[in-house]
């Protein structure tokens, strides 16, 4: 399985974990494939605080970092964090606020320790983003830069490949693939509609070859629908060079997920995600619930777009995660995945889902060989 994508990033395999649990980014690269940090949602003390726990316990290991800088955004333009924030909370109505702390209250999630009802931008804009970056270039051990939404500033590109580091972005769309490709990425990440988080229209299998087609000799990453080695094994057959994971990581034993969040998972099928805004802003796949609905129904406010909306659903991502099993917490939770988390319904560690994903792989290319004619 090994290609010149393992070689550049010094792993033994094409599997990419993204995940915002740093045990998960340790056990993931030490078991041959590569961690990525999700930073989104980290302060940059934070994320120091997380990297430099990564970096004590990884070893010689590579590993990434993650971050979100939409390449559309209100508010978009030249200013600080702070002076950011205080525009964007001027746009935000008072209803959509009152709307979400009604939802929260009525499923009898505890209120935050302090009282506040916001954790602010979150890193979902170039100006939060940015210290997150630095952060990880700081790191010796960090290989790669991956972009969430859409083509990074092409000053972001030069500062990155100037460290001697990869950078790639995700997609959903041939388009913002070839974009990626003309930027000068290094790699990208083609992410199909049946993935989780922030995802397009077009299914996995479609997508995949097309987007090799569209990008030539630049690596692409398959994401959305990869659960077992079969799947591993589909994607590489379509042209990818490896395949980035991140629902297969939410259930595992190192996982920071809470017991009632990951039951929630586990027991979910493939037909219990939807693609919601009521999060985020911009269409991302979850588990839905008494939330995803009620933000769908004709008498209540609209989401508003990225990174407004977070700034009024942060405080619910938080609250949700920490306090899970609280009330009926789990109906208004924001579980983001992809549909592929049907067909996860046990708890492995880390090695133990790397071990069966080469397995099936190997099994997977052997029945597929044996359909070939002899001689």
């Amino acid at each position: 399985m090994t290609n010149p994508l393992c070689a550049k990033l010094g792993i033994d395999y094409p599997i990419f974990a993204f995940t915002h649990c740093r045990d998960v980014v340790v056990a993931v690269s030490k078991a041959g494939g590569i961690g990525v940090l999700g930073a989104v949602g980290f302060s940059p003390e934070q994320l120091q605080e997380e990297l430099d726990w990564i970096d004590e316990h990884i070893g010689d290991k590579p590993y990434g970092v993650d971050i979100v800088i939409p390449q559309k955004y209100e508010g978009m333009g030249d200013m600080s964090a702070g002076e950011l924030e205080k525009k964007l909370w001027e746009m935000v109505p008072q209803a959509h606020i009152d709307f979400a702390q009604k939802l929260l209250a009525d499923h009898g999630v505890p209120e935050w320790p302090d009282g506040s009802t916001s954790m602010g931008l979150m890193g979902w804009t170039e100006a939060t983003a940015t210290p997150l970056l630095e952060e990880a270039l700081t790191r010796p051990k960090c290989r790669l830069i991956a972009n969430a939404l859409g083509t990074p500033p092409a000053d972001k590109i030069k500062q990155v490949q100037d460290s001697g580091r990869l950078i790639g972005a995700l997609c959903g769309k041939v388009k913002q693939a070839v974009a990626h490709k003309e930027a000068g990425l290094d790699f990208v990440v083609a992410q199909g509609g049946e993935g989780g988080g922030h995802t397009g229209d077009v299914g996995s299998v479609v997508l995949w070859p097309q987007i090799v087609d569209a990008i030539g000799d630049l690596p692409m990453l398959a994401a959305g629908g990869i659960g077992n080695g079969r799947q591993i094994a589909a994607a590489l057959s379509l042209g990818a060079a490896g395949v980035w994971t991140g629902s297969l990581w939410l259930t595992v034993e190192e996982a920071h997920t809470q017991p009632a969040q990951k039951q929630s998972l586990l027991n979910a099928t493939s037909e219990d995600t939807v693609r919601s805004r009521s999060w985020t802003g911009k269409s991302c796949r979850m588990l839905k619930n008494d939330w995803t609905e009620a933000w769908e129904r004709p008498d209540t406010p609209e989401p508003l777009g990225m990174p407004l909306q977070g700034l009024v659903t942060s405080d619910g991502i938080r609250r949700t995660a920490v306090y899970a099993d609280k009330g009926e917490c789990q109906k208004v939770a924001f579980n983001p995945c992809g549909q592929v988390i049907g067909q996860i319904n046990q708890v492995e560690s880390c090695r133990q889902v790397m071990q069966r994903l080469l397995e099936e792989y190997v099994d997977a290319v052997g029945m597929a060989g044996g359909m070939l004619p002899e001689g």
